[in-house]
């Protein structure tokens, strides 16, 4: 035995000092590797749209609904497996609707929670009962765990059940009970949440959504490019806070920056006002959901000039001091001629949309003026006070990375930046190369350190590389040539607007290059698979999200209602239980209102992916290697006590 092994074993043995305890607990890892792995779930896009987000997490993309199939078959009507549903998922909205509408309420509360006690039942069954036990609500804890265990030794369990639900629905417990049954039901439902990245912009609840990860069970997040703009405007990085406000600003979402998070924009507002009051600035237009408040418009419209303005002198500077970041390219203000109303972008000449800048210098073009830096710091301060902001940029940096093994298969939003040969392209990082597997591990060293770094210049190297993952041409969450902000301003030809795909995304058929990314990440290219978003898959042009043959999964297809129009769906989620993969392609989503009145779920389309050989055990994940490495340590706990190496207490 090793030295660091008898340091493991006088470890362990302060927690089972007894060869009874150390053999208890093997008996019980032991049975725990045999059950059924959990049911994982992957979601990737999500854009700020709150509501479909809450619905699909709490509908499990379909499972909750699969198993009240499994559970009641024909024994109940379509009608209430539908009813049943609604209720788990929005289990305070229909109580309120059935305690005014039914005729006998102790009746739909018995039915119902005899109802709900079976289907705990059926989604407990692949767990342990201690986790279970750990996922009871502290409130109703006993109870349920009377209602969901078998009592052999009683004779009439029927009488016995019956009579613990007539208690709870005599005393006025039923509603919180039937809340506690619901929220379970959900719980136990799915084990693991991974979210491939872009929670924010577009949408208007991206802070809704944060909070409702941050009291997830389990839950990973790979970080996408506008995460990290987020994570970069957090740290006070002023290029990033630009493009925030923007996007928030062009998708009428300002509101999410205002109200949901706190940040006075009035220095804003009133900048906008002063400067871009008789300012032309028709090209800023607002792409408003229904419940944009239009009176706004005005207004909104100005600051989304003023603050794209910004956006591009910041961004200007920023690439003039890192000129190994080769984005030269994207510094246009200093190519607009004034007098012919052009602009040169890549050698060729363009007719510019709009020429009315109040606040551009054309000798020193990217110089902010004295009111616009002003406007800036006042940002910058709101920023990084604002202690929910910071909360979930913490979170996100606590349950996040750049990318995650789990269980066998690679999550990452984005790409892996290849070269046309298929070989894996470098990217230069002050001053050193990077490709492959180095090149996320770099970036995300650089992008914890600056939010993390005390040193303020190692400070702000991470922040610049922040702002470089969110737009950077050899940026893997990127994965474009450019980003063509300017261009879709500014510039009618829409040719001068396309952004460029990483060649990554014209080689996902062969499975050469696939397998070289399992391998550079370590992975068995036999049963891996890559699962990643950021480009929606247009399955309206009938593009699949299956790409080579399985092995790669693109679940992006439009959750954000900006593309739907382009995918033809509202987004794809993945569920990956014991049994194997399925696909979810779901239609757009109404509201949480209509799904609670009209107990209608969004429709989805099922795909089965892969149906493993044999059913996956807790033995055959991450956490079940961990379990046998403590196996393995405990039986030689047992052997150093048998021996007399280590003495029992």
């Amino acid at each position: 035995m090793d030295e660091r092994d008898r340091r493991v074993l006088k470890t362990l043995s302060k927690q089972y000092k007894t060869i009874a305890a150390a053999s208890t607990e093997i008996i019980n890892l032991q049975s725990i590797l045999n059950l059924p792995k959990g049911t994982e779930h992957f979601l990737t896009d999500i854009h700020g749209e709150n509501e479909q987000f809450n619905h699909v997490l709490k509908n499990g993309s379909g499972s909750i609904r699969r198993k009240i199939d499994e559970e009641f078959g024909s024994t109940i009507s379509t009608k209430d497996k539908k009813s049943l549903a609604t209720l788990i998922y929005y289990p305070e909205e229909k109580l309120e609707i059935a305690e005014r509408e039914e005729e006998n309420i102790d009746d739909w509360y018995k039915i119902s929670l005899h109802r709900l006690v079976q289907m705990i039942k059926r989604v407990s069954s692949k767990y342990t009962r201690s986790k279970v036990r750990k996922a009871l609500p502290k409130d109703f804890a006993y109870v349920i765990e009377e209602l969901i265990t078998e009592k052999e030794e009683i004779q009439d369990k029927e009488a016995y059940y019956n009579e613990i639900i007539h208690t709870i629905i005599r005393i006025g417990r039923a509603p919180q009970f039937i809340i506690a049954l619901s929220h379970l039901i959900q719980r136990l439902c799915i084990d693991h949440l991974h979210i491939v990245g872009d929670i924010y912009d577009r949408g208007p609840g991206p802070h809704i959504i944060m909070d409702t990860l941050c009291d997830y069970h389990s839950v990973d997040v790979q970080w996408g490019n506008h995460d990290m703009v987020w994570m970069g405007a957090a740290s006070g990085h002023l290029a990033c806070i630009a493009n925030v406000i923007r996007m928030a600003a062009r998708y009428g979402n300002l509101a999410t920056i205002e109200d949901g998070y706190g940040i006075n924009l009035l220095p804003l507002a009133t900048f906008a006002m002063e400067v871009y009051g008789d300012v032309n600035c028709n090209v800023f237009d607002i792409r408003f959901n229904t419940d944009y408040n239009t009176k706004d418009l005005g207004l909104d419209t100005k600051m989304h000039k003023a603050m794209a303005v910004i956006q591009f002198k910041l961004e200007g500077q920023l690439i003039m001091r890192h000129p190994e970041f080769h984005m030269e390219e994207r510094m246009l203000l200093d190519k607009i001629d004034y007098e012919k109303g052009t602009v040169n972008i890549s050698g060729r000449e363009y007719q510019m949309l709009d020429m009315d800048f109040p606040t551009i210098d054309p000798k020193k073009p990217f110089e902010l003026t004295e009111e616009e830096s002003k406007v800036m710091v006042r940002l910058q301060q709101a920023f990084m006070k604002c202690e929910k902001l910071q909360r979930h940029v913490k979170f996100l940096y606590a349950k996040g990375g750049m990318y995650k093994i789990y269980n066998g298969n690679l999550l990452f939003h984005g790409c892996v930046p290849m070269n046309p040969d298929g070989s894996f392209a470098e990217v230069e990082i002050y001053g050193k190369k990077y490709k492959g597997k180095a090149l996320y591990d770099i970036l995300e060293y650089y992008a914890r350190r600056g939010y993390y770094a005390k040193d303020q210049a190692e400070r702000s190297a991470g922040q610049d590389i922040m702002w470089y993952i969110w737009t950077g041409k050899g940026s893997p969450v990127f994965g474009k040539e450019k980003m063509a902000t300017f261009e879709g301003y500014f510039v009618a030809d829409e040719e001068a607007q396309i952004e460029q795909k990483n060649s990554y995304y014209q080689l996902l058929e062969k499975e050469e290059t696939i397998n070289s990314i399992l391998q550079e990440f370590g992975l068995d290219t036999r049963d891996a698979h890559i699962i990643n978003g950021h480009v929606p898959v247009e399955q309206i042009h009938g593009e699949s999200p299956i790409k080579c043959g399985g092995k790669l999964l693109v679940i992006d297809g439009g959750f954000s209602k900006a593309y739907q129009k382009k995918t033809g769906i509202a987004g794809y989620t993945l569920v990956c239980n014991s049994r194997g993969l399925r696909l979810v392609a779901h239609e757009p989503f109404e509201s949480a209102k209509a799904a609670i009145i009209n107990e209608s779920d969004i429709f989805s389309d099922s795909i089965e992916v892969e149906t493993f050989r044999r059913r996956k055990l807790v033995a055959d994940t991450d956490i079940g290697r961990e379990i046998q490495e403590n196996i393995y340590y405990l039986e030689e706990l047992l052997e150093a006590y048998r021996d007399g190496n280590l003495m029992e207490e």
